[in-house]
């Protein structure tokens, strides 16, 4: 098996609606990972996680403009085309 590997996570056209559905579902899900991850920092060490509130931060400004893009589709009636991929690969 080679050391990278590329997976279609997205691939398709969707309604503002279900794309609203589909990234807030991804977009919430690592959030709550980052959240536990900080958590489970200050329970065992008594301090945070930096880089998990930085992720935290960054995701949540990604929701803000997610959210803009999708409800100027929403107001213009327009469908988005969506791509993601997953590229996974070995390291040191």
């Amino acid at each position: 098996m080679s050391n990278l590997q590329k997976l279609k996570l997205i691939e398709g056209q969707f309604s503002p609606k279900d794309s609203r559905e589909i990234l807030m579902n991804i977009f919430s899900s690592k959030i709550q990972f980052h959240q536990l991850k900080n958590f489970g920092s200050q329970e065992r060490l008594g301090k945070e996680d930096k880089m998990a509130i930085t992720r935290i931060e960054q995701l949540q400004e990604s929701i803000e403009k997610l959210l803009k893009v999708i409800d100027q589709a929403e107001k213009e009636g327009k469908q988005l085309d969506i791509k993601s991929e997953v590229i996974i690969h070995f390291t040191e």
